[in-house]
């Protein structure tokens, strides 16, 4: 069995291993998935292409109740590609986290997703859910918000899998001039979801109208390079979560 640990290795800011995977529970989560009006080519490593045209993107706003580094809110920003073995997923060009070191070091470390902590907050007020993501506080990056009055039904079911791929890019900058140490590694990793059941048996997995905005565009924080042409779907969702890693589809 394959362990994983952060550093300092006597004292580890991380660690699990593959049998357990990572597991995220108690989660809520807001998210659009729309197509995307902008050229995404330049955001995407060469090894993978969009997997529809125009682009598809999603955004979303998660709250995570309990996970192996503890409890934090976390927003991402997708694009739907396709890899050189034919499989569809999401390359991650911008995600961030509330003020969890662990759960920051993790994502960089481990998968090469490109965290950065941000202030990011998911609210209920009458039947609205509503997602913010602002960096540094007072400079509001993005507003998802959603009336989720409807269950998901079976024709939109299927665009949102409880099974989802990943991709990112992980980076060790050189150390010396001449290059040593530098790596530049492309991470397949996916996720598998259990949709929480109310009391009536149902999946807590609902849509209805649904708006993203970019309020404040930065080039410090360029989230607003996903665009929105056109938004498919609206959901708001509870679950469990498992994450694990799949391959090491490139290293150079």
């Amino acid at each position: 069995m394959t362990e994983i640990r952060g550093i300092p290795f006597d004292a580890p800011l991380y660690h699990g291993d593959e049998e357990h995977d990572s597991a995220f529970l108690n989660c809520q989560a807001v998210q659009a998935i729309f197509t995307i009006a902008s050229d995404v080519g330049r955001l995407l490593p060469k090894q993978l292409i969009p997997a529809a045209n125009p682009p598809i993107g999603v955004v979303g706003i998660a709250s995570y109740g309990s996970s192996i580094v503890g409890p934090y809110l976390e927003q991402y920003s997708g694009i739907e590609v396709r890899d050189p073995g034919g499989q569809t997923g999401f390359y991650i060009p911008y995600i961030y986290v509330t003020a969890n070191d662990a759960a920051l070091a993790s994502g960089r470390e481990g998968l090469g997703a490109p965290k950065k902590f941000a202030h990011i907050a998911l609210t209920r007020e009458g039947g609205l859910v509503q997602g913010t993501l602002e960096r540094p506080a007072g400079k509001r990056l993005l507003t998802i918000t959603a009336q989720p009055d409807s269950r998901l039904r079976t024709a939109a079911r299927q665009i949102c899998s409880a099974h989802t791929n990943f991709y990112s890019i992980r980076h060790l900058p050189p150390i010396t001039q001449s290059g040593k140490g530098a790596a530049t590694q492309l991470v397949k990793w996916c996720t598998d979801r259990t949709f929480r059941r109310d009391e009536s048996g149902e999946e807590v997995l609902f849509t209805g109208p649904i708006s993203l905005t970019y309020d404040s565009p930065s080039v410090i924080d360029p989230v607003h390079n996903v665009a929105v042409r056109e938004i498919m779907l609206g959901t708001y969702e509870e679950y469990d979560s498992r994450l694990q890693v799949v391959d090491l589809l490139s290293s150079a």
